[in-house]
């Protein structure tokens, strides 16, 4: 009576019920923390706009906007501004993501592979949405703004939110061990990256030995390289647009065997005293 008929259940079907899981639960991440969507869309733009108005203050107060790349000050400030919030959020989102001992696992076909993965594009949609709304303010009430390879820059600040998943990705696999050791280090991660990620500055103006100290980090590389992109009279030589992708990529498929282990641990024993 209840047999399902032969041929139903395909692979795009498959894909596609899980594609639909995805999409809810990244609307439930969005709606986590206010339930009308525009007034998270209206606190992300102005945390960006106080970012914003805070580092033209100090700048303006050290004296230090000559020190800019030739161009638009503003829109230089936002291209760091906008990748850092991107890539810390991020991390931010994958952490808090619900793991494998949460209780909103007992509820199928729902897994942390979804909840993760909601976790980040729910992080993308706000600052990828805020992005576009504080540009195009700024272009009808302030100034043009004039992108030199919009492509290029999409495509940066796409490097930062995925190099910030795979980093989440391994503060996330560690939590269900440590929680409070992954809650600290990521929050550690995110403060050090006020300084690490270059937004302040351009790796062409730094001496060799001031360099080696922030080359490591991702971020730096794809703010540097999204410069570049969107200054006609910036070509970044120090940096690597490749960099945050291999990076991204390592800590992701790291993150994702751990966190596989951490589940299958998760499974057999936390969620036996649950």
């Amino acid at each position: 009576m209840f047999h399902r008929p032969q041929g139903s259940d395909n692979p795009a079907r498959r894909l596609l019920r899980l594609l639909e899981l995805i999409y809810h639960a990244t609307v439930r991440e969005i709606r986590k923390s206010h339930r009308n969507p525009l007034a998270g869309l209206a606190i992300a733009i102005a945390q960006s706009l106080i970012f914003v108005a805070a580092f033209y203050a100090m700048f303006t107060l050290i004296g230090a906007r000559g020190a800019a790349i030739r161009g638009d000050f503003l829109l230089y400030l936002m291209s760091g501004i906008f990748l850092f919030l991107t890539h810390t959020r991020a991390v931010a989102a994958v952490v808090k993501a619900d793991g494998p001992a949460s209780p909103m696992m007992k509820h199928a076909p729902l897994n942390t592979a979804v909840t993760i993965t909601a976790a980040a594009l729910g992080a993308l949609y706000l600052q990828l949405l805020s992005l576009l709304v504080v540009l195009f303010f700024y272009h009808v009430l302030v100034t043009p703004v004039v992108i030199d390879d919009p492509i290029g820059a999409m495509a940066m600040f796409l490097l930062a939110w995925f190099s910030g998943v795979g980093v989440g990705m391994i503060f996330a696999a560690l939590k269900p061990w440590a929680p409070d050791a992954a809650q600290i280090g990521s929050s550690i991660y995110s403060r050090l990256n006020m300084i690490a990620s270059g937004k302040m500055f351009v790796a062409n103006t730094l001496p060799g030995h001031i360099l080696v100290l922030f080359d490591w980090n991702p971020l730096f590389h794809a703010i540097d390289q999204a410069r570049g992109e969107v200054f006609l009279n910036y070509n970044p030589h120090f940096t690597s647009a490749t960099y945050p992708l291999w990076v991204g990529l390592g800590l992701l498929v790291i993150g994702m065997i751990a966190e596989a282990y951490t589940r299958r641990h998760a499974s057999i024993s936390w969620g036996a005293g649950r």
